[in-house]
Formats: C-alpha cells, structure tokens, sequence
C-alpha cells in the first residue's frame, strides 16, 4: 500500500445536526408535559419522525418548522389510545419502541407497537422484565421478546431494578414508569450511562437524583450508580435547545485525524460527560483536539466548539469497562480510525453492539478486512493492528442499512487508493436514520 495522497483534505466549518437522543426526549417529554414546549435544534431524522408520529397518533399536536419543534402537552394522563386498529410504528427506532414502552405500560390503554424488520428483530426483553416487574401488561406478540409488543396499561409499583449493562435506553423505559408508580424507582447500574432523561426530567419538574455507591471492602473507588425517580403528579413545559450530536461530530472528527492536511471547526456539539467518551480515546490515541467556546447552559446539555485537525503519530489504545456506554455508538468510526494509527488497539465489553441496527462487531470487522486491514473480531469487540497511515484498497462493502456503518466506510473511502467506497442504495439511504445531510456536509468539506 503507498502513503495517503494529498489531493483529499477536509477543510471548513461545520454544524452537525441536532442530538438524536436528546431530540427523540424533547418530544416524549413534552407530550407528558402541561402547556407548550418549544424544541430548537430538533434532528429531522427518520428515527426521531419515528417518535413524532407515534406521540401524534396519541393526540399530542406536534408542529414542525425545520429544526424547530413545538410540542402541546396534554399533561401526564392526557395521551389517546390510537386510532382503532392503527398501531403505534416505530420505524427502525429502537429508542422510540424502548422508551415509548414505559409511557405506554401507565396509560388507560391498550396499544401495539412494532417496527421495520430490523427493529423487529431487536431485543426487547430487556424492558418486558422490568416493567412487568412493576406491574405492567406489555407481551412480545411473537413470543421471542421481540417486537411487536402488546401493552395494556395498568397501576405501576415503584422497584429498586438492578441493571446488568448500562443502557440508557432500559433506564430511560423504567423511569418514564416509574413516574407513574405508586413509589419511589430506582435504576442501578454498573457504569453510568448518558443521563439525557435525567437531565431533561429535571427541567420539566420531575424529582430525579443520582447518587454513586461505592463498593464497600474492595479498597478502590469501585460501585454502582443510584437513579431514583419519584412519583410524578405533574410536569410543566420547557424551553429545549438541542445541542449538535457528538455520535455525528464523531465521523467528521476522526477523518480530520485520518486525512492529511484536513483542519474543521465543527460548532455546537453536545459535550455531555457521559456521551464524551470519544474525546478520551482521540487523547488516549496522541490526539490533541481544541475544545473551545464552552456552554454550560445551565446545566441542561454542554456544549462547545471542536477545532481538528490531521496529526501524526495517532497511536492504538484500549477501549474498554466504563468508557463503552460514554461511547457505543461511536465505536464503528473509532475503530476505523485506529485502523490508520500505528500499533495494536484492543476494544472490549462491547457486545452491546451485537444487537444494535446490526451485529457492528462482525460488521465492522468484515467490512475492514474486505478492505486489507489488519481486524480480528473477538467475544465482546475487535483487535486491530494499525496500518500506520498507509492506504487502503476500496472493496463493495455490505453495510446491513446501519446508518452508523454506512457513513463510517464513505469516510475510510476517503483513504482507500481508490478515493471512495461504493455503498448499495439501500445503505446509503439508512444514513437518513441519524443524520439526512451527512453527504452534504461532507461535500461542502471536500
């Protein structure tokens, strides 16, 4: 393989659209909500449309001017059972179905909700068990403990619900229950996974706190962390402003690393501590990105700008334990650019990604060796041994429509000898899923 070409660079200013997770929770949010919230910002992807019609069919008057969204709540018990025979689609949005699921478990009631095939496919039993311990009527129509789910609602008891992986989207489902219960909810887990609910709760008046239990008689600054939401009579409306999506910033960010001559300015991305892995490994890696123009918007979601640029020297690290929910949907970019650093990078404790839009793990690892680099796929991640910069061979690529693999290889088409790497139309249109202008933002940087 010869040396990357300098002929390929990015370079410009970029404002990457909003956050995915914070957009899809503005709108459930919202529709519990009295009174009107307005939601600036809002990503217009087919995941977070997902969650706009499903809270429509229920009622909720949801207006939408481009990145701007107004949500009329109706209140905590104000949601409408859908129109007779029509059931509630998720599209391919496994945040909509997961966190929809403990709303609709306290409702007056009975609904369905299902999905494409993808998402069909997922798992849901991580959510059916948990709330069917607090009482709810929710069944996996196909018997699998996969979607389409039935849900009657029913009168919610509080739980303590231990959480083997840190997911946000399974403590998410279980607090927007545990409004609703008889009692104080409590959510453990291991690691603490991105708090968007949490923080948006707050905002709309729920009593929400997170405290960290230390691991007694081990003699290290080992635990679990503590989310317990109370019973809630009432939420009020808000004033969101949705920051730019780190998992989008993401794919830009490590190809500024990986193509030389490359320098962007990408402006208000979300820099929420437990969504920021990603800046951790870029450091761990040798890279130094400028983080400037710091919000802490009265700590609602942080926020500043990220200067990149292409450095040398990016070496492998280990990717692994509490940095993993900090940074899961990033992990397909990231071990792409570990394939262009010098020496061996080891991603662990990811098996989450198993069964997300598709298994990355064996996505990813197939998709890279297709393309000469060095990947071995293991349990739980990757082992990748750098190329140290050297190009790549551009090979057809089956990105399993995942949005978040279809972008990462147009981004290593940029350090193929070839110049790109041919995705099929359908996996080019899932990037729609998370990001409809990713294209054109990378065009207007070439």
């Amino acid at each position: 393989m010869k040396k990357s070409s300098p002929d390929v660079r990015l370079k410009g200013t970029l404002q990457v659209p909003g956050d995915k997770s914070i957009s899809h929770r503005s709108v459930m949010i919202g529709s519990l909500a009295k009174g009107t919230t307005h939601v600036s910002g809002f990503l217009s992807g087919a995941d977070c449309l997902s969650t706009i019609s499903c809270f429509r069919k229920m009622g909720i008057g949801i207006e939408q001017n481009g990145d701007c969204v107004t949500v009329t709540g109706k209140g905590m018990h104000g949601l409408s059972a859908p129109l007779s025979g029509d059931v509630l689609d998720c599209g391919n949005s496994g945040t909509t179905m997961r966190l929809i699921s403990g709303i609709l478990s306290a409702q007056h009631f009975s609904s369905v909700l299902t999905g494409d095939e993808s998402l069909c496919k997922r798992p849901m039993k991580r959510i059916i068990d948990p709330l069917s311990e607090m009482g709810a009527d929710i069944r996996s129509l196909s018997g699998n403990g996969c979607a389409p789910l039935s849900i009657t609602g029913k009168n919610l008891t509080g739980i303590r619900f231990l959480n083997p992986v840190a997911s946000a989207q399974v403590k998410s489902s279980v607090l927007f229950a545990g409004l609703y219960a008889d009692s104080e909810t409590t959510v453990i887990e291991p690691f603490l996974s991105r708090d968007h609910t949490e923080r948006m709760l707050k905002m709309f008046g729920a009593d929400v706190k997170t405290r960290f239990e230390r691991k007694t008689g081990s003699g290290k600054d080992e635990g679990r962390y503590c989310i317990t939401v109370q019973p809630a009579a009432e939420l009020s409306a808000a004033e969101i402003k949705v920051p730019g999506d780190i998992s989008s910033a993401a794919y830009f960010m490590a190809a500024a690393l990986m193509v030389p001559g490359s320098d962007i300015l990408l402006q208000n991305v979300g820099i929420n501590p437990t969504r920021s892995g990603i800046l951790d490994v870029l450091e761990k890696m040798g890279a130094e990105i400028e983080v400037a123009s710091f919000h802490a918007n009265g700590g609602a979601e942080p926020s500043a700008d990220l200067h990149v640029c292409f450095q040398t020297g990016l070496h492998g690290t280990e990717i692994g334990g509490p940095l993993i929910p900090r940074l899961i949907d990033e992990i397909p970019i990231i071990a792409a650019l570990c394939c262009t650093a010098t020496g061996t990078t080891v991603i662990k404790d990811a098996a989450e990604l198993k069964v997300k839009e598709s298994n990355r793990i064996r996505a990813m690892v197939e998709g890279l060796q297709k393309i000469g680099a060095d990947v071995t796929e293991t349990d739980d991640g990757m082992v990748i041994n750098g190329s140290g910069g050297k190009l790549f061979s551009a090979a057809e690529i089956d990105a399993k429509k995942d949005h978040r693999i279809a972008m990462t290889f147009t981004l290593l088409g940029l350090v193929t000898e070839e110049g790109n790497i041919p995705l099929s139309r359908e996996d080019a249109d899932s990037v729609r899923i998370s990001y409809p202008g990713f294209f054109e933002d990378l065009r207007s940087l070439l």
